[in-house]
C-alpha cells in the first residue's frame, strides 16, 4: 500500500506575523510600522492579528523574544564554538558577526536594538524585552571570555560580564552608524576595531602569537 506524502505544515498566522515583524520593523522602525503593514506583509487579516496579539506593543514584546529564539539558534550552531582555545572562540564570534553583515542595512541590523532606541522611555515592557534579548546574548560570551582570561592571567576591567556587554555596545552602535551613513562597511570596520581591542587586551598579536 502506497503511503500518501505528508503535507508540509504551513506556519500559522502568529508565526507569519512575528516573521513579518522582524522584517518590517527593521526596515521602517517600530513607530512607523502599523498593524496594517504587518498584516499585509504576513498575508493575514486584522482579525488574525488581534486573535494572537492584543496590540502592536504586545506583538513587539513577543517579537523580541522570538528574535532571541531564532538568532540564538543561529549562534548556537555556529562553528566559532569549535576551537579548543577559548580566546579563539571569542575572536571567532566577532568574525561571525562580521560575516553576518551582508545585504542592505535592514537585513543585518538588530530588531531589538532598533525597537529599544525608539521606545526605551515610553514603553517599559518593550524596553525590558529588548534588554533581556541583548543582555541574554551577551551572557553567552561570558564563559569563554572568563576562561580565556584565566588561561592567560589577564585581569579584565569590570570582569567578563562587562566585556561581554561591551561587545554588544560596539556592535549595536556600529549598526546605528551604518544606518546613519547607509554604509554596511561602517559596521564591519567597527567590528574589526573591536577584534583588535580584544586581541590587545589578551596580549595576542595579529599573527596569533602572544605578545
Amino acid at each position: 500500500m502506497t503511503e500518501k506524502p505528508q503535507k508540509t505544515k504551513r506556519p500559522d498566522a502568529r508565526i507569519k506575523l512575528l516573521d513579518s515583524a522582524l522584517r518590517v520593523i527593521r526596515m521602517k522602525g517600530y513607530t512607523a510600522t502599523t498593524v496594517d503593514d504587518l498584516c499585509r506583509d504576513a498575508g493575514v487579516t486584522k482579525g488574525a492579528f488581534f486573535h494572537h496579539f492584543r496590540s502592536k506593543d504586545d506583538l513587539a514584546v513577543a517579537a523580541a523574544d522570538y528574535w532571541s529564539e531564532t538568532t540564538g539558534a543561529l549562534f548556537e550552531k555556529a562553528t566559532y564554538h569549535d576551537p579548543e582555545d577559548p580566546l579563539d572562540r571569542v575572536l571567532g564570534y566577532l568574525d561571525f558577526r562580521k560575516a553576518l553583515v551582508q545585504g542592505d542595512v535592514p537585513e543585518f541590523t538588530c530588531l531589538v536594538g532598533t525597537m529599544v532606541q525608539e521606545v526605551y522611555d515610553t514603553n517599559p515592557s518593550i524596553r525590558d524585552a529588548c534588554n533581556r534579548s541583548i543582555t541574554g546574548h551577551a551572557a553567552t560570551l561570558v564563559s569563554d571570555i572568563a576562561e580565556a582570561a584565566e588561561a592567560r592571567g589577564v585581569e579584565i576591567p569590570g570582569g567578563a560580564e562587562s566585556l561581554g556587554l561591551h561587545t554588544q555596545v560596539v556592535i549595536q552602535g556600529a549598526f546605528v552608524l551604518a544606518k546613519a551613513g547607509n554604509a554596511p562597511s561602517i559596521a564591519t570596520d567597527s567590528i574589526d576595531h573591536l577584534k583588535r581591542y580584544v586581541e590587545l587586551l589578551f596580549g595576542r598579536s595579529r599573527n596569533g602569537s602572544a605578545q
